[in-house]
């Protein structure tokens, strides 16, 4: 934690970034917290999800908790928070009223809240990550498990889907009961024909998830490979997903996986480090965002972007982000980053930055 505040308190702007390479690299947006996932609207803006504030209720009693030292979380019923970005840089709050928690200090009280966004047509969907009773979050008056909201023209929220529920009546082959989590930690969701598509790190596995609620899975990753973390997920043509892996971090122990709508899953590529994220341009190369190189503990200013070509030539676009946590692409075709999106005091710290990759 020391070496996270000391790092952050000296931190101004582009200090986040490091060494840069031969990217232009700046500051596109600030004020984030804990920013996460983050997609173009329609309206041509930029809608960021953010993890929040956390929050200090204990579900103690209530319910399964999360065992130490990640659990037992502490929660609230809001500050998880979705932020709007415009042309110019200029951040507005779409809403604040989501669900945020946050680990046991001893694991530096990291917080989760909104995990990722998705449009289909003009509707606005969020991935729920901090919420959940094993999270801390009240239950009462009514139920606020991890899923899938649409967000309102007002700012309030629609649940139409209860992931929390799914996770518990379908489990999957192989959890792993030192570092279980009931209600899910769900980091990455896409829009795919109509269709919304998330990613759950902790137990492994992919599924879908209609408009108007029906839940199935794609694939239960656990049952291949293991308790990988998979965390970042893409779509073309077929599904792709990187894992974050377990800690210590391990350089170039995490893979890219393709699979098909039908859930075949197949090794794509290997020698990537602890990914949060991909996104393919339009000359079929992916970009891989790793959270942290260094081997052991996750490390500030070690995060990076590396292009995989379609022969599978790996190039470094960016070296230097401070626990960058989402990636997308502008139409401008520019890559845009959360950065700073976890690791303490991130409150209000959080970045988003625009990259320019050059060829």
């Amino acid at each position: 934690m020391k070496i996270w505040k000391t790092a952050v308190a000296g931190c101004v702007l582009l200090c986040a970034v490091g060494a840069l390479g031969q990217a232009t690299v700046t500051v596109f947006a600030t004020g984030l917290n804990n920013p996460r996932g983050l997609k173009f609207g329609p309206d041509g803006n930029l809608y960021v999800a953010e993890g929040g504030t956390g929050g200090v209720n204990s579900t103690a009693g209530q319910c399964t908790q999360v065992i130490p030292p990640v659990g037992p979380y502490s929660g609230s019923r809001t500050g998880g928070r979705i932020s709007k970005i415009d042309a110019s840089g200029n951040r507005t709050t779409v809403t604040d009223t989501l669900p945020s928690s946050q680990t046991s200090p001893a694991l530096g009280g990291l917080v989760s809240g909104v995990a990722d966004v998705a449009f289909i047509g003009s509707d606005l969907y969020a991935l729920l990550s901090g919420a959940g009773c094993s999270h801390g979050v009240p239950q009462s008056p009514t139920p606020a498990p991890n899923g899938i909201v649409r967000v309102n023209a007002d700012g309030s929220s629609t649940l139409i889907a209860d992931l929390s529920a799914f996770l518990m009546s379908h489990p999957v082959a192989n959890p792993e009961p030192d570092d279980f989590e009931p209600d899910g930690t769900w980091y990455s969701m896409v829009a795919v024909r109509g269709d919304l598509y998330a990613v759950e790190p902790n137990h492994g596995e992919i599924d879908r998830i209609t408009t108007d609620g029906q839940i199935s899975r794609v694939i239960d990753i656990s049952a291949s490979q293991g308790h990988v973390v998979p965390t970042a997920l893409a779509y073309h043509g077929n599904f792709f997903v990187a894992n974050l892996h377990t800690f210590p971090i391990v350089p170039n122990s995490s893979n890219v996986w393709k699979i098909t709508p039908s859930g075949n899953i197949k090794l794509w590529r290997s020698g990537v480090t602890a990914v949060l994220g991909l996104v393919f341009d339009a000359r079929d190369r992916m970009y891989v965002l790793e959270m942290s190189t260094a081997p052991g503990d996750p490390t500030p200013f070690t995060g990076d972007i590396v292009r995989i070509d379609p022969d599978g030539t790996k190039h470094t676009v960016i070296t230097g982000l401070f626990f960058p946590s989402g990636m997308t692409l502008g139409q401008d075709g520019n890559l845009y980053i959360s950065n700073i999106g976890f690791g303490p005091p991130p409150v209000g710290l959080g970045q988003v930055l625009k990259i320019t990759p050059i060829d």
